[in-house]
């Protein structure tokens, strides 16, 4: 990811939409079961409805994982924008977890893995993730909840 981590830096960005999403932005595979299945928890879990579904595979979210120097064709990641700044890996659940509040914020406890650590967890999973969990068509969800938060 691109150090470039200024709040709100793709709004100055000619290749990124123009778009409005609020304060709350995750940028997901759409084709990756395990992505749509945290598409659906972020939907039951945010009361507030106040986090955005991005897929990469749209040209909105391809050009959102390109600004912040993310690889749309092979994503070991998924990108979270709070508040404009951008977060990637394992840092990123655990934030978005941490705003979904409730018992979520427990998840705060995996901070105390290096950085290293949680950032090696994550790639291992997600190089992984359509063997282990398959694939899916997160905009073909039949889940309200998650149709209402997508952009795309």
């Amino acid at each position: 990811m691109n150090a470039q981590n200024e709040a709100y830096s793709y709004r100055s960005d000619p290749a990124v939409p123009e778009f409005s999403a609020g304060e709350f932005v995750t940028v997901m595979d759409a084709r990756c079961a395990l992505c749509a299945r945290g598409a659906a928890w972020i939907a039951r879990n945010d009361r507030d409805e106040k986090f955005r579904i991005i897929p990469m595979q749209s040209n909105l979210g391809t050009a959102l994982m390109r600004h912040y120097g993310m690889d749309p064709e092979d994503p070991v990641s998924w990108l979270y924008l709070e508040l404009g700044v951008a977060h990637h890996s394992l840092g990123t659940f655990i934030r978005v977890s941490g705003q979904l509040g409730g018992r979520w914020r427990l998840l705060s406890v995996l901070y105390i893995l290096p950085r290293g650590v949680r950032d090696w967890l994550y790639r291992l999973v997600a190089r992984n993730r359509y063997r282990i969990f398959g694939t899916a068509d997160m905009c073909a969800m039949p889940d309200k909840g998650v149709q209402q938060r997508l952009l795309q």
